[in-house]
């Protein structure tokens, strides 16, 4: 304040002050800190007017009515209080009523005046540490009656946080007032002090110690929020709930540095509550885990959806804390209850929405494992469905496709992303920035999990499965592709080869396979020998190299062809020779053995092939030849009354119907004395001519077996639309006997390759006992077959007995016998 005259008028007629009028001066003296202006004593040269004032002043006879006393100061004036004080008193004032809520009082002064005021005491006086203190304490009052209002209140839920937050926003809009304020007690002030906070940092230090470190405003902040998420999460409306109130507490807590405690309190309000709903839902849903998986899902991403009122990086935190508490010691049963129903039913947005949660909670061990649980027990029903064995196949197809596309499908992960290195220097090559979405591909677990899931299904019943396929690719390639394209038709095959990958009976599916191609090509069934080569140079490269025999078979049947061409170019025109085909096979090619038993052949079929048989030797010396009728076939020309057919038939079906030239009625036991047939492979043939649907025999009595008493007589009137007719011979396809002789013969060579790998071993080694021969044997003949342990046992034991090992003492190792 600026030094003052003080002008007194009294009143002539009263002897009391009647007037006061003060007269500020201009001065300088705030701006530029010089000394307060002083009026100065008039000396004895001042106007008359001045004299004559004093002279009258000092003359009390000589005053006049109605005139005015003037009386004037001379020399210095001092106030009695000094502008430090009276500027502290004012910014004082200010910041109380300020911080003061719902206050009437204007402020004492302009916010020009305030801010020059602080200036003053800051820069001038240099006492900014007397008002940092006033600042102090001014907030610490103004927090202590904030707080004292709030929880005073008898408010809840969302309406407290309404009004905590808008007693939040006035103070925080009241900080904003100060700092513009008190500009210089930031800048001139508080910078230049260690240890100062500013004048916001203060503020919001005092605020978190007096609201958030207040235990009872704490618990009343938690309160709240707890029944608001109780409310949402039950749908329950709340009052004064319009969406904004609980984001604006957030960012209240962020803004003060208290979020990371209510985030915490949040994560585990909302672990306890869900570990109760799926505790309490899995009881309830026991008998629906397809519903109680829907349900809780929805759950999970109502909470997701719910949790945006945090900052971002909080809703996977959420997410995660809800399904951990929601799948926890459910995924087990959910797995197992629901895998098998998704899959039927094809339900693969379920079962990829199971497998992304399970993925995230640590869970897909449990769906790992319902997948192997379900895959191998489904696997196994197929192939122990031994009444649809026919159709094993196909379903074990129809089911390979189904698991695959679920994993192609529903099982995914994230492909990683690989660096490519500079071999030179030994450092990462740049690699683009790119906002796609990352690649994803199948999860391996899965294929793998996939494969010994079948495996598994395939061993409950041994070698059928491999026999099944092996009859399969038989039956594709007799039919050949039909409709379908080239690609089409490799790629059938190509999935029904992939199923030989899970048998351990390799042995099996190879031993069927190639009597079936033997079959096929010298009874010339095949469709394409393009597609048999095709597949024999698959199965060589990509399985077993010991199907390089096969292509041995090719090689025979061309060499037959061209011996059979120069045979006959040696003939005469009309020899019946010319109509014989024979095909010389070597025995290390070809799965057949050496018929124990022949067959009577008519005298003119006989002597053409010991016609045939005396050309070969006479220009293959070193060569011996074995008929083997068993696969011979023949065509005949039949007279019925309804047309003439031309019959293609087996060589024992036409051995048979020859017979009726001579008579049209033949008892079963003169066609057996007069083709000298094995009793098995003559009613076999019967059955085929009599009894199945093209019957060019009759049998008497009627019936589908062929018994000792049964007479067989020539169907005149047979008839068929086409006017060539194959009769299926049962020998063309593999019977249930040969299928069991087959087997036999495999069983066979299984005990002489053991014998065989034992010995190999036990040479070697010299020395072994028991579990490391076992070991050593599966492994040296895994590649085809995987030998039942008890089946190894007896093979020891029977080398022991003959003398190849001999047991130690301690009766667990075996030694080789030199």
């Amino acid at each position: 304040m600026a030094t003052v005259f003080a002008l007194l008028s009294f009143p002539t007629s009263s002897k009391g002050l009647t007037a006061l009028r003060t007269t500020s001066l201009a001065t300088s003296s705030l701006d530029d800190g010089s000394e307060s202006p002083r009026k100065v004593a008039r000396s004895a040269t001042d106007s008359d007017s001045a004299s004559a004032f004093r002279s009258k002043q000092d003359n009390p006879q000589t005053k006049r009515p109605n005139q005015t006393l003037q009386i004037k100061i001379a020399g210095d004036y001092s106030p009695s209080t000094s502008p430090e004080k009276k500027f502290l008193s004012l910014l004082d004032r200010s910041i109380r009523i300020i911080l003061t809520r719902n206050q009437i009082n204007p402020l004492p002064a302009s916010h020009e005046e305030i801010y020059t005021a602080c200036r003053y005491m800051v820069v001038v006086a240099h006492r900014g540490g007397d008002l940092y203190e006033k600042l102090n304490l001014q907030l610490q009052q103004s927090l202590q009656m904030l707080v004292r209002e709030l929880l005073s209140s008898e408010e809840k839920d969302v309406s407290w946080i309404s009004s905590f937050n808008n007693a939040t926003n006035w103070f925080e809009s009241q900080i904003k007032l100060l700092k513009s304020l008190f500009t210089y007690l930031d800048q001139s002030y508080a910078a230049n002090e260690p240890g100062v906070f500013n004048i916001r940092d203060l503020s919001y230090k005092i605020f978190s110690e007096q609201m958030f470190a207040n235990a009872k405003v704490a618990i009343k902040i938690r309160s709240c929020v707890r029944e608001w998420l109780e409310a949402a999460r039950t749908q329950r409306p709340l009052p004064q709930d319009n969406g904004k109130i609980i984001p604006a507490l957030v960012d209240h807590l962020c803004r003060h540095s208290q979020y990371s405690n209510f985030e915490e309190f949040y994560l585990n309000s909302t672990r306890t509550f869900y570990l109760e709903e799926s505790t309490k839902k899995s009881v309830e849903l026991q008998e629906q885990p397809t519903a109680f998986f829907h349900l809780m899902y929805e759950k999970v991403e109502e909470e997701v959806k719910r949790a945006q009122v945090l900052p971002v990086p909080a809703w996977s935190r959420v997410r995660e804390v809800t399904e951990q508490a929601m799948w926890t010691g459910t995924t087990e049963w959910l797995a197992i209850s629901t895998m098998s129903k998704y899959l039927k039913n094809r339900d693969f947005d379920s079962l990829s929405k199971m497998y992304t949660v399970f993925n995230r909670v640590s869970g897909t061990n449990a769906l790992i494992d319902a997948f192997r649980v379900y895959v191998t027990n489904s696997v196994s029903n197929i192939v122990k469905d031994a009444k649809r064995d026919d159709e094993m196949v196909d379903r074990l197809l129809d089911f390979k496709a189904l698991a695959n596309e679920a994993i192609n499908t529903c099982f995914l992960v994230d492909t990683v992303q690989v660096n490519v290195t500079a071999s030179a220097t030994n450092t990462a090559l740049p690699r683009p920035s790119t906002s796609q979405i990352p690649a994803q591909a199948p999860d391996q677990t899965l294929i793998y999990t996939l494969t010994d899931a079948f495996t598994a299904g395939f061993k409950t019943r041994r070698s059928r499965p491999a026999e099944m396929l092996a009859k399969y690719v038989d039956k594709a390639m007799r039919k050949g592709q039909g409709k379908s394209s080239d690609v089409a038709f490799m790629q059938t095959l190509d999935k029904v080869l992939a199923l030989y990958r899970f048998t351990d009976d390799k042995d099996v599916f190879r031993t069927f396979y190639h009597r079936s191609l033997a079959k096929r090509l010298l009874l010339e069934k095949s469709a394409s020998d393009d597609f048999e080569k095709a597949i024999l140079k698959k199965l060589k490269e990509e399985y077993d190299p010991e199907f390089g025999l096969g292509e041995e078979m090719f090689k025979d049947i061309a060499l037959s062809r061209e011996a059979m061409n120069t045979y006959h170019a040696r003939l005469p025109p009309e020899d019946s020779g010319r109509k014989l085909s024979a095909v010389i096979l070597k025995r290390s090619a070809w799965p057949f053995s050496t018929q124990p038993h022949m067959v009577d052949l008519p005298p003119e079929m006989q002597q053409d092939l010991t016609l045939f048989g005396e050309d070969y030797k006479s220009r293959h010396k070193s060569y011996v030849l074995d008929w083997n009728h068993a696969l011979a076939t023949m065509t005949l020309k039949a007279r019925f009354r309804p047309a003439v057919k031309e019959l293609s038939v087996s060589l024992y079906q036409g051995l048979v119907l020859l017979l009726f030239n001579d008579t049209p009625e033949i008892p079963f036991s003169d066609i057996k004395a007069q083709t000298n047939m094995e009793d098995g492979e003559l009613r076999r043939t019967l059955q085929s001519l009599a009894c199945a649907k093209k019957k060019v025999l009759k049998k008497v009595p009627p019936g589908r077996e062929v018994e000792d008493g049964d007479v067989f007589k020539f169907n005149a009137d047979f008839d068929d639309p086409h006017p060539k007719v194959h009769i299926n011979s049962i020998q063309a396809k593999v019977s249930p006997e040969e299928s069991r002789r087959t087997n036999e013969n495999i069983e066979d060579d299984r005990r002489h390759f053991l014998d065989a790998a034992i010995v190999r071993i036990m040479k070697a080694k010299k020395e072994m006992t028991f579990e490391q021969l076992k070991v050593a044997t599966i492994e040296e003949v895994k590649k085809h077959f995987v030998p039942q342990v008890e089946s190894i046992k007896k093979r020891i034991e029977a080398l022991v007995e003959q003398d190849y090992l001999e047991r130690s003492v301690d009766k667990n190792k075996f030694l080789y016998v030199a």
